[in-house]
Parts: structure tokens; sequence; C-alpha cells
């Protein structure tokens, strides 16, 4: 295996977009939750291109998938505090549904990059 330039990978590229819709987001919840629902969404964000990046320095993709199996881990951590948000009405639901769709969408690559280091 060759490492992976993660600055090329489009699952890298497209996480960096969450990291900055979820913090434009989180700025507008209430102060209430800057050190819960806040500080865990943007610690989730930010670790699935963290997980992505680190793992493309190992030498091996058994090792790699490790670590892309972790940023999967907080794609559907960072949906499930989407949801909590959504519920607690700090957005409406055309915004849900568009960040939704972004996570469940990078959910879809993640996973099936995971698919092609398995083959």
């Amino acid at each position: 295996m060759s490492r992976h330039n993660f600055k090329k990978l489009k699952i890298w590229q497209e996480s960096i977009q969450l990291i900055s819709m979820n913090y434009k987001l989180t700025k507008s919840f209430p102060d209430s939750e800057r050190y819960n629902l806040i500080s865990q969404m943007k610690r989730c964000s930010v670790s699935i291109a963290s997980n992505i990046a680190e793992g493309s320095s190992k030498s091996t993709d058994r090792h790699f998938k490790k670590y892309l199996e972790d940023s999967l881990g907080s794609a559907f951590e960072w949906e499930t505090n989407l949801i909590v948000a959504h519920n607690e009405d700090y957005l409406n639901k055309e915004k849900f549904e568009e960040l939704e769709d972004k996570i469940l969408q990078l959910q879809i690559m993640i996973g099936a990059f995971i698919d092609k280091l398995d083959n």
C-alpha cells in the first residue's frame, strides 16, 4: 500500500465542509449548550476529518481501515447530535434535512472507501 494524501481524498474534503457547516450551525444554539451539545458536535465533526487524516499516514490498509471506522463512528455520533438539536428546536426542518443529507452521504462515502480497502 502507498500512503494516501488525505487532502486529495473526497471523504476528507467533504468532512472539512461539514466542519464549517457545523461551526456555523452551532453559533445559533443557546449559550446553555456551549459546554454540552455545541462542544460535542464540534468534537465529532473535527474527529471525522482528523481520523481520515491520521489514518492516511498508516503503512497498511488494515491500519488505515481502523481509523476510517473511527471516522464513520464519529459521523454517526454527529448525526445523533444533529437529531437531538433538531428535537430541541435549535434548527428548522429545512436546515436539519440539508445537514442530515450531508452526513448520510458522507457516511456512505466513508463506508464505500472502507469496502474498497477490503478488496
